[in-house]
């Protein structure tokens, strides 16, 4: 179930009737929920730790009280659990046991930036924090420089002028993007402009509070046309390739079929 991002009347009456109601509440932090179910007046149920580096170990413990009838409250400390928060192998487990699950939706820190932004929201993908570094932040960082939909992010403000550096060097600098911070806190900001903008923004301003970035989609690719093709094709034959290696370079550049760019050899 959804718990407050920041503001405490984001608590549903359906959250606090199903945490009071509840035999056994899993969450991240039992202190930070603890304070939650003091402030919405809830007699604090007993709680298990279900952490990051946690959460494995306690599968077998949840299961089994389920199994005995119990009922259980899934929560993480800020937003619904299992979105960049632990919870997914407990929602995994309970569901491959046959174990009903039911969702209690609520605030989302990805959903809020999302909206907010004000950039397109039709479609969008949710990337969560970025790789810290090595080949999996590179390939994630060059995933994004294709991605047409908006693109959705967490980032913390330690790591913020690092990873709009590499944002903007992996995808265009004027691309668009909005940094949301402290959604629904007393100093909740959005900021808005273009990578580059934010770069210089975040270098400038010391970053304070967690952030959700929100990045425009990339231009779709543009259609290449017979002359475009029959142009590289010279090109690369001129260079001392062969036809097929020609063809098969033109083709895999421009993500047109082989058949067509030997179509244009052909006639030339």
């Amino acid at each position: 179930m959804a718990t407050p991002i920041g503001n405490l009347e984001d608590l549903s009456p359906r959250a606090v009737r199903t945490l009071a109601d509840a035999d056994l509440v899993v969450c991240e932090d039992t202190r930070h929920t603890r304070r939650l179910l003091s402030a919405a007046g809830v007699v604090s149920p007993p709680m298990l730790a279900a952490h990051e580096h946690a959460e494995a170990a306690q599968v077998a413990t949840v299961m089994e009280r389920l199994a005995a009838g119990a009922r259980v409250a899934l929560v993480s400390d800020a937003g619904l659990p299992g979105v960049s928060d632990p919870g997914e192998r407990l929602v995994r487990a309970a569901a491959d046991a046959g174990f009903e699950v039911v969702v209690v939706p609520g605030p989302s820190a990805a959903l809020a930036g999302l909206v907010v932004s004000g950039l397109p929201a039709g479609r969008f993908v949710f990337e969560g924090f970025l790789p810290r570094s090595g080949s999996g932040r590179t390939q994630r960082l060059a995933a994004l420089a294709t991605e047409q939909r908006t693109a959705v992010l967490f980032e913390a403000p330690h790591r913020l002028v690092r990873t709009l550096g590499d944002l903007a060097e992996a995808l265009e600098a004027d691309r668009p993007v909005a940094l949301c911070r402290e959604l629904t806190k007393l100093h909740e900001e959005t900021w808005r402009g273009t990578l580059a903008q934010a770069v210089a923004r975040a270098s400038a301003v010391e970053p304070r509070g967690e952030y959700v970035v929100v990045i425009g989609g990339a231009e779709p690719p543009a259609v290449a046309t017979d002359a475009d093709l029959a142009g590289a094709l010279s090109r690369a034959r001129a260079s001392g390739r062969s036809t097929r290696d020609a063809v098969a370079e033109v083709a895999s550049a421009y993500g047109v079929s082989k058949r067509r760019v030997y179509g244009l050899a052909i006639e030339g």
